[in-house]
């Protein structure tokens, strides 16, 4: 009876996380041609890209993880068949984000005037200056589409959010190649011409994700609650309070990943773009593990609305085991393959050199990663969000940031310090989320038995 249901579940979260895993593999394709295209047209974008990108990863995931709170709201009414409610929510939600995006966009606005003072090699900074303000105008296209996205995955269409973002990679990718490179008569603007493809892309996917949740006959049901002028400041609350917490674990882990770049450029421009390479292919571990839990995170949502313990506690279980076996098989293709797949990004003898001496962290904290997004999007799915807060204030703050300092400066062990002090803070936030989790499930148990009573 129990292997049965735990097939039954393994079913369910394949059903649901194989389009998010389509739509992840399609984000790190981009992010891979992106690397591609720019580390072929030189080292110097190659590295300016890196430094950017890390700065803008933490708002970027931040504003992910902002969205992603309304995911067990959407998905508890979805169990329960509330049709207005679901609409009303992602009003709310969508005013909410469309705030936060813009607070976060006058914040960068801001930063870009002091980026020459962060320490990067001076010859970098003609080529940040303009990709900066490029990239900060994607922030509010890519909250509206992330809000979207995130509310289709509540009602389990993860497959629409799939083509939308199918769509716009391809867009991406023949965008840098013509922008990039300057063909077919357009002018070559190098790692500006990057930006400036990934802007348009983000903007017609927001805008054909909006078109999906407002217009099509699947979201029918929820046009009345969407269109509603019922005011929603009583929704806007609840969306905030399970979104901040979210978001700031999302940040601080990202911002740990943003701090990393940081201290590789201490050293020099060669250990910044190795950790860029390396970076982007750790992605397709993360981007995988990510997908499965953001299944768990809907099956746990809908299981929170029917008051269903047991099955919570199945859905985590069988996500574990199925991010666990693709971490082994991620970690295998890492240690065989790994040295083959940073040549193809950079062909740098010593961005090469470098960026092997970081396959066996990388591998290291594979299976770190695969356990605290298991149990942090379970987590997530209760909507009881502060416990991600406070272990990612914990883990990557108090405990990542200190352990890099003294691995990758004081020990001089340069970006390899910085990748084993990925795998401490993973392991510490694998551990706080787990106990977290298994408090609020006997919290919500010992509720449920009080009411029953």
């Amino acid at each position: 009876m129990r292997l049965a249901r735990y097939k039954a579940e393994y079913k369910s979260l394949f059903r649901l996380g194989l389009p998010v895993l389509v739509t992840q593999v399609c984000v790190i394709t981009v992010s891979f041609a992106d690397t591609l295209m720019v580390g072929a047209y030189g080292l110097d974008e190659l590295a300016a890209s890196a430094f950017v990108n890390s700065l803008f990863l933490v708002v970027l995931v931040m504003l992910m993880g902002f969205a992603g709170g309304i995911t067990p709201l959407i998905g508890a009414l979805f169990s329960r068949g509330e049709d207005f409610a679901i609409g009303h929510t992602l009003r709310a939600s969508l005013k909410l984000n469309f705030v936060i995006a813009a607070v976060f966009t006058a914040i960068m606005g801001v930063l870009y005037f002091f980026v020459d003072r962060m320490g990067q090699p001076e010859e970098l900074l003609p080529l940040i200056r303009p990709y900066y303000l490029v990239v900060l105008a994607t922030i509010i296209p890519s909250a509206m589409f992330n809000t979207c996205q995130q509310t289709a995955n509540g009602t389990t269409d993860t497959a629409s959010p799939m083509w939308v973002i199918l769509g716009a990679n391809v867009m991406n990718i023949i965008g840098n190649y013509i922008l990039i490179f300057g063909k077919f008569g357009m002018p070559e603007l190098g790692l500006t011409g990057a930006g400036i493809s990934t802007l348009a892309a983000r903007v017609a996917a927001a805008l054909v994700m909006f078109g999906i949740v407002s217009c099509s006959r699947r979201y029918s049901h929820y046009r009345d609650g969407l269109m509603s002028s019922e005011p929603c400041g009583k929704r806007m609350r609840t969306v905030w309070h399970t979104s901040y917490p979210v978001m700031f674990q999302s940040g601080v882990e990202c911002l740990l990943w943003s701090m990393g770049a940081v201290v590789c450029g201490w050293f020099d421009k060669v250990q910044l773009a190795a950790y860029q390479v390396v970076n982007t292919i750790g992605q397709l571990g993360f981007m995988i593990y990510m997908s499965f839990g953001v299944a768990v995170s809907v099956r746990v949502a809908n299981s929170m609305g029917r008051n269903d313990i047991a099955g919570i506690r199945h859905t985590a279980a069988a996500g574990l085991h199925i991010t666990l076996t693709l971490a082994t098989i991620a970690s295998a293709v890492f240690f065989l393959f790994g040295g083959e797949m940073i040549g193809l990004f950079n062909d740098s003898g010593d961005v090469i050199a470098s960026g092997g001496a970081l396959i066996v962290p990388l591998i290291l904290y594979q299976y770190c990663d695969a356990i605290q997004l298991t149990y942090a999007n379970a987590q997530r799915g209760t909507a009881e969000a502060r416990p991600l807060m406070w272990a990612g204030i914990i883990s990557y703050l108090l405990i990542g940031i200190p352990v890099m300092l003294l691995l990758a400066v004081t020990f001089g062990m340069g970006n390899v310090g910085v990748y084993y002090s990925f795998s401490v803070a993973l392991l510490s936030a694998s551990l706080l989320l787990r106990y977290w989790f298994g408090r609020t499930l006997r919290q919500h148990e010992a509720r449920l038995v009080g009411v029953a009573a």
